[in-house]
């Protein structure tokens, strides 16, 4: 499951207080040993600059097998190697703390939004239980006439670490709806969104799942 070598990978730096960089650098496995990866210097965009990295930084690393599964893990810069290049020296996280990327290769996360939903006339607000840049699931009023295959109108509060609030705009076509005594859950598939939307969900599922994973760390931040 982990990241062999030769394999490339790609980061996000994770700051100190939780958030992730929009920027997505691109890099190497080069090396392991038996409690760390070697990656080569990541270089800035198109550029032949390096991105320097330094010994404490958090990056969120993800990358794709040969059988096209998507993993992502987070994991700190341990330090630096020096042999016919430099190579950047980072914690092999333990298989329990790699992230297999489930439905069209989006993250998913467990996550309580606000959502505004149109169906027709009808409006109503609702909280998400999970999002991905595939799709979300949210829990409403069992009264509300949603059913499998409907067309919706949403409106997703997307809060970031940093203060920053978004408001992302889709429209969504229901994929199951699960009946309960008071209340339903819903699940959604994107029908149409832009790329710029869809990257502010993403970029808010990384920091959920830098914040979860600190969480069970017992770590604060």
């Amino acid at each position: 499951m982990l990241p062999k070598v030769n394999q490339i990978v790609y980061f996000r730096i994770i700051s100190p207080d939780g958030e992730v960089e929009l920027e997505e650098y691109k890099t190497r496995v080069a090396d392991e040993s038996a409690d760390a990866l070697f990656i080569e210097l990541p270089l800035r965009g198109g550029s032949k600059r390096f991105r320097p990295l330094r010994p404490g930084d958090e990056l969120s690393v993800s990358y794709v097998t040969k059988e096209g599964v998507k993993y992502d893990f987070a994991t700190t810069v341990l330090g630096f190697r020096d042999d016919a290049v430099r190579l950047v020296r980072i914690r092999k996280p333990s298989p329990d703390a790699i992230t297999r990327i489930q439905r069209r290769n989006y993250l998913r996360v467990p996550a309580e939004l606000e959502l505004a939903v149109r169906r027709g006339n009808e409006r109503f607000l609702a909280m998400t239980r999970d999002v991905s840049g595939g799709g979300i699931s949210f829990v409403c009023e069992s009264g509300r006439s949603v059913a499998e295959g409907d067309a919706l109108d949403c409106w997703l509060l997307v809060p970031f670490r940093s203060g920053a609030i978004e408001h992302v705009r889709f429209r969504a076509e229901v994929a199951r709806v699960e009946e309960g005594d008071a209340r339903k859950r819903v699940m959604l598939k994107y029908a149409e969104i832009t790329d710029s939307e869809r990257q502010i969900v993403i970029r808010f599922c990384l920091e959920r799942q830098v914040e979860l994973h600190r969480k069970e760390k017992g770590l604060s931040g």
